[in-house]
């Protein structure tokens, strides 16, 4: 039997014995996880089949046919980035203890990495975390921490060598990105507990007037060794390892199939214009931002690809580009297309969301709210200007201003 054919086995076994329609979310994606139908790239008892993970597609697309629930959306760190480092980087323990959770959503996640004064300059981070016997305590404060508020466990990046040297802030050709010298080497990655003593969570009003964002406090943290993922001081290549996949992980947001993801809202909005009143420029406006939004979608596929062969991870830089700018140009299209309509906002006030708002997936009440939740798709998941550089120094191989 084909790999494929093995995937689409388990697929139709999967949803004869669980039907989507009367099964709890929860106890779908249990059962998906141990048909190996969860990550199908990762090893067996892991949430996969050792397959090509090219055959994700083919899950994805006929549990969604199927009106299958999806945990990427109340779990997407768990899901996008959790696992894939975790399965990389992470111990056997770890691997058996976190990953299943993690894709049922019994355990949600969220990200500990950018800090006030290391957003961009990431490796510049203040959070230390000191070794006290079997355990580490941590003390110090990360911001923009999407979904803070619901997640149990957290992916924890801290300093370990405060007094490590400068060293060199560039990063050589060959070293995939990673200094190994200076403050990129006095890193260390860890898996926080949300819940123990010392963490506290604070709201953070976006434009929107939500909180989907957050700030972390972490006062003497502490954190047992076996919750550290790599070794001592090499967190740097661990994070990484995250990033990328992050960046590459997007598939959830864009969409795979013409018409659905980023570009629904566009389509929907477009519909709802009466045609007498449909402009000739905005109907080509809408052919350009369709044909934006394929060719994002046929690159992802590329980029893809392009991993399975080993190619390097900065061209999920590509990707993270590309999908920033048009989510934000979706967003003006669906404000412009209502007239004044459009600009009407239903209220300010500051509530916590249970779900991270996928574009796309109409979570917002209204266009305007969605364009200015759109403007922050080109600061998530590194800059705009950071990701140019990183095409620039590692996939063009441009000379770099130290």
């Amino acid at each position: 039997m084909s790999e494929r054919d093995l995937v689409i086995e388990r697929v139709e076994k999967l949803l004869a014995t669980h039907p989507p329609a009367s099964t709890e979310p929860e106890v779908f994606w249990g059962a998906q996880f141990d048909a190996g139908l969860a990550w199908v790239q990762f090893p067996e008892g892991l949430g996969g089949l050792g397959v090509d993970r090219e055959l994700q597609h083919v899950v994805n697309d006929r549990l969604h046919a199927a009106g299958a629930p999806r945990p990427d959306h109340p779990n997407l760190i768990g899901v996008s980035m959790a696992g894939p480092t975790l399965i990389e980087h992470g111990t056997p323990e770890q691997q058996a203890r976190y990953l299943r959770p993690a894709f049922t959503c019994a355990e949600r996640w969220c990200q500990l990495f950018s800090e006030p004064e290391a957003g961009s300059d990431l490796a510049s981070l203040r959070t230390k975390a000191v070794l006290d016997g079997d355990d580490w305590i941590v003390t110090g404060q990360k911001v923009w921490t999407t979904m803070a508020h619901k997640a149990d466990l957290a992916l924890l990046m801290a300093r370990t060598e405060p007094d490590q040297p400068p060293g060199d802030r560039g990063c050589p050709p060959d070293s995939g990105g990673v200094s190994r010298q200076g403050k990129h080497a006095g890193i260390t990655y860890f898996i926080v507990d949300m819940h123990a003593p010392g963490v506290e969570v604070r709201p953070l009003r976006q434009i929107t007037g939500d909180a989907e964002y957050n700030e972390v406090f972490l006062d003497e943290v502490r954190i047992p060794d076996s919750q550290r993922i790599g070794p001592r001081g090499a967190g740097w290549r661990v994070a990484m390892s995250t990033l990328m996949n992050e960046r590459t992980g997007l598939s959830a947001m864009i969409g795979s199939r013409r018409g659905e993801g980023m570009i629904a809202p566009a389509l929907a909005a477009w519909a709802r214009v009466p045609p007498a009143d449909r402009s000739p420029v905005e109907r080509d406006r809408l052919a350009h931002l369709c044909v934006d939004a394929e060719v994002l979608q046929l690159t992802l596929e590329r980029s893809e690809q392009a991993q399975r062969r080993g190619a390097p991870g900065p061209a999920g830089s590509i990707i993270k580009l590309a999908f920033g700018a048009l989510g934000r140009e979706i967003g003006e299209f669906c404000v412009d297309v209502q007239g004044p309509a459009g600009l009407l906002v239903d209220h300010y006030d500051m509530t916590q969301p249970e779900l991270f708002t996928l574009p796309g997936e109409g979570g917002f009440s209204n266009a305007a709210k969605a364009l200015m939740m759109n403007q922050s798709l080109t600061i998530a998941g590194g800059t705009t200007n950071i990701n140019k550089n990183i095409l620039a120094e590692r996939v063009l191989g441009l000379p770099t201003d130290r």
